[in-house]
C-alpha cells in the first residue's frame, strides 16, 4: 500500500520515474499524433508501455496526456474528444498502478507562442490548461507534473491554472532548459528554481531537451537544500532517419549520470525522449542501494576585486551614432532601393551620395512586398564598411522561423549592424516566389519583444545570450489607417514591448499628421515622418490605390494631374512644404524618394 505522495517524498529513498511513451508508441508503430489519441484508439498498447515501465523499477507513471490540451487537440479537430482522452489516460494507468505506483497526470505546454511574441494570451493558456487539470485530478491522478514547458511565463500560468483546480494536488513543475552549455554555467538554472519555487510547487525539476551529462549541470547548478528536485533527460541527442527521431544513449551511459543525478540531490529520477524500459531498468540497477543525502558540489566562488582606492568607472555607451542622436537634433533618415542580385554598387553608390549630404542614415528594406533580395544585414554591413554611413535595417517576420530571426539578430550585432526596425513583412503570396511559406512565428511586436530581451542579455524564451546587446528599437506606425484607434492599439503594445522610435508611412497633409501626433501624445515615442515625393500623377494613383498602407489624398492627385509633364516639380514642393510645416511635431524625417533619385531627397531638405 502507497503512502500518500508528499509523505514518499519524505524519506531518504530515491523515487524511479518512468521513460518515454512517445518512443514507446514509434516502437509499437503507433506515431500518429497526438499521441494521447492512443487513449481512445489503442488502450491495450499505452497499458502495455504502463505495465513494462512499472516491471522496469518506476514507482511513477505518467499518463498519456502530454498533448491532451484544447491547443494541441484544436489543431486535429479533436477538441471535442478532450474529457474522453484525458480520463481515459488516467483509467489506463490506474488499472496498471494498482496499489503500490503512483500515477502522475502529464500536463505538457500549449504549443503556442503566448503575448506579446505570440498572438496566445496568459489567461487562455490558464483555461486550457485548468480544463486538463480538472479531468486528470477529478479521475484520480495522486500528482500533477508539468514537463517540457520552454517558457516560464507559461510554466507559471500552468501552475497558476492547477493550484485553482487543487491547492492540495502535488504539483511537479519541469523547466526545459536549451542544450547549451554556455546556459547552464551560468546562474541561470539556479534562478529558475528559486522562481519555481515561490509557485509553492511541491517539487522543481528538469525534463527533455537536454541529454544527461547537460542535466547533470544543470541539477548541479539548481540544488538548495529546502528543494526537492526532479531530473527526467532526454536519451541524448537525436538524428532523423525516415522522418524518425531516433536516439543513441545506451541504458548504461543513462543510468550512470542517473546515480550521478540521485548523489547530487535528484529526488525523483526518469528519462524522458528516446528512452525506453531498458533505460529505466538501468536506472533503478544503478541507484537501488542509494540513501539520499546532501550533494558534495564544488561551488566556485565569484572573484571579486575588491581594491579600496578612490577610481573612476567608465560605462562605454554600445548605443548607435544614430541612438544618441535622438532628441538632440532633427535626424534624416533615406530608404535606398535594393536591386535583385548581388551587384550593389547602386546602393553603395547612393549611401555614399547621402553621407556627403549630410544624412544620417539609411533604411535598408528586408524584401518589401515579399520580393527577393539580398538579406538586409548583409547589405547594412557593406554599406556600413564601404561608406561609414549608419543603417536602419528592417527585419521582417515573415521568412524567419524562431531560431532564424534570433540568429539573424545576433550576427547583425555581431556585425555592427545596430538600429533595427521591426515589421510583419508582407505575405509571400504577393511577391516573386507566392508559393512561398510564410512563416512569421511572431509578428512585429513579437520581433520588438525580442530585441528588447537581447538589450538585456536573454534570447526569446528568457534563457541568457550573455553580453547583452543595445540595438535601437524601431517600429512601423501608419497613421492613415482605415481603423486609426486599432493602429494606435498596436502602436501602444509596440512601445510597451519595447519600440524607442516610429517610422511612419509616407504622410501629405497636417490635419492627418496632427491627429495623429495628438492620439500618440502619451506614449511619449519619437516620430520619424515619412515623406514620398511624387513624380507623376499615375505615380500617385498606383500608391493610393494599389499600394497598401498609402493614402494620397484627393487634393495631392489632382494638382500632380494639373501640373502634367512639371508633376515631379510639383511633388518635390509638396512634400517639403508639408515637412517645413510638420517639422516642429517630429523629431526627424524618412525620406523614400522613388527610383534611385536620391537628389529629390536632398533636395527636400534643403527646402525646409
Amino acid at each position: 500500500m502507497k503512502k500518500p505522495f508528499v509523505e514518499r517524498l519524505l524519506d531518504d529513498r530515491p523515487i524511479i520515474c518512468d521513460g518515454a511513451m512517445g518512443t514507446m508508441l514509434d516502437l509499437y508503430e503507433y506515431p500518429e499524433q497526438p499521441r494521447c489519441i492512443h487513449n481512445i484508439l489503442n488502450p491495450d498498447i499505452v497499458e502495455r508501455i504502463h505495465r513494462e515501465y512499472i516491471e522496469a523499477g518506476a514507482e511513477i507513471i505518467e499518463t498519456n496526456t502530454f498533448d491532451a490540451n484544447r491547443f494541441r487537440l484544436e489543431f486535429y479537430h479533436l477538441q471535442d474528444k478532450i474529457k474522453e482522452i484525458n480520463k481515459a489516460g488516467v483509467e489506463i494507468a490506474k488499472s496498471v498502478a494498482g496499489e503500490n505506483v503512483y500515477v502522475a497526470g502529464s500536463i505538457g505546454p500549449t504549443g503556442k507562442l503566448l503575448e506579446p511574441l505570440g498572438k496566445v494570451k496568459i489567461q487562455q493558456v490558464k483555461d486550457a490548461i485548468k480544463e486538463q487539470a480538472e479531468i486528470l485530478i477529478e479521475a484520480g491522478v495522486d500528482l500533477i507534473i508539468l514537463e517540457t514547458f520552454v517558457s516560464l511565463n507559461e510554466l507559471d500560468a500552468a501552475i497558476d491554472a492547477v493550484k485553482e483546480v487543487s491547492d492540495k494536488i502535488p504539483i511537479i513543475a519541469q523547466k526545459t532548459f536549451p542544450e547549451d552549455g554556455a546556459i547552464l554555467a551560468t546562474d541561470f538554472p539556479i534562478e529558475v528554481v528559486k522562481h519555481i519555487k515561490e509557485k509553492g510547487v511541491t517539487v522543481v525539476g528538469s525534463n527533455c531537451t537536454v541529454g544527461p551529462q547537460r542535466m547533470f549541470s544543470i541539477i548541479k547548478n539548481m540544488y538548495q537544500d529546502d528543494v526537492i528536485l526532479s531530473a527526467q533527460p532526454a536519451a541524448g541527442i537525436p538524428t532523423l532517419v525516415d522522418g524518425r527521431s531516433v536516439y543513441h544513449a545506451s541504458p548504461e551511459y543513462l543510468a550512470t549520470y542517473a546515480k550521478q543525478l540521485v548523489e547530487a540531490g535528484v529526488k525523483i529520477i526518469g528519462a524522458c525522449c528516446g528512452s525506453t524500459p531498458s533505460h529505466i531498468k538501468a536506472i533503478a540497477q544503478a541507484i537501488k542501494d542509494i540513501k539520499l543525502k546532501k550533494p558534495k558540489i564544488e561551488i566556485k566562488a565569484k572573484q571579486i576585486q575588491d581594491e579600496k582606492k578612490e577610481s573612476t568607472i567608465i560605462i562605454e555607451d554600445k548605443r548607435s551614432d544614430f541612438a544618441k542622436k535622438i532628441g538632440k537634433k532633427f535626424l534624416t533618415t533615406v530608404e535606398l532601393d535594393i536591386p535583385r542580385g548581388v551587384d550593389m554598387s547602386s546602393v553603395i553608390e547612393g549611401a555614399s551620395y547621402l553621407k556627403e549630404n549630410g544624412i544620417d542614415a539609411v533604411n535598408i528594406t528586408d524584401g518589401a512586398r515579399a520580393r527577393f533580395r539580398m538579406d538586409p544585414v548583409t547589405i547594412s554591413h557593406l554599406v556600413q564598411t564601404k561608406t561609414g554611413m549608419e543603417t536602419i535595417t528592417h527585419i521582417a517576420c515573415r521568412d524567419r522561423n524562431l531560431i532564424g530571426l534570433q540568429g539573424l539578430l545576433l550576427g547583425a550585432w555581431a556585425l555592427g549592424v545596430k538600429n533595427i526596425l521591426a515589421i510583419t513583412g508582407d505575405p509571400a503570396k504577393i511577391g516573386d516566389f507566392p508559393n512561398a511559406t510564410t512563416v512569421q512565428d511572431v509578428d512585429s511586436i513579437g520581433l520588438i519583444r525580442i530585441l528588447k530581451n537581447m538589450n538585456h542579455g536573454l534570447d526569446a524564451m528568457g534563457n541568457t545570450i550573455g553580453e547583452p546587446t543595445h540595438f535601437l528599437i524601431a517600429c512601423a506606425v501608419n497613421p492613415t489607417a482605415q481603423n486609426l484607434d486599432y493602429e494606435i492599439s498596436r502602436l501602444e503594445k509596440k512601445v510597451e514591448a519595447g519600440a524607442q522610435i516610429a517610422f511612419t508611412q509616407p504622410l501629405y497633409e497636417m490635419k492627418t499628421l496632427e491627429l495623429f501626433i495628438k492620439k500618440i501624445q502619451h506614449l511619449k515615442i519619437p516620430v520619424m515622418l515619412g515623406i514620398l515625393p511624387l513624380r507623376s500623377y499615375k505615380h500617385a494613383e498606383f500608391l493610393h490605390n494599389e499600394v497598401p498602407g498609402i493614402f494620397i489624398p484627393d487634393w495631392v492627385r489632382e494638382k500632380l494631374f494639373l501640373a502634367r509633364d512639371d508633376a515631379g516639380k510639383v511633388g518635390v514642393e509638396i512634400s517639403a512644404q508639408f515637412l517645413k510645416e510638420a517639422k516642429h511635431l517630429v523629431q526627424g524625417a524618412y525620406l523614400l524618394p522613388p527610383f534611385k533619385k536620391y537628389h529629390l531627397a536632398v533636395e527636400i531638405l534643403q527646402k525646409i
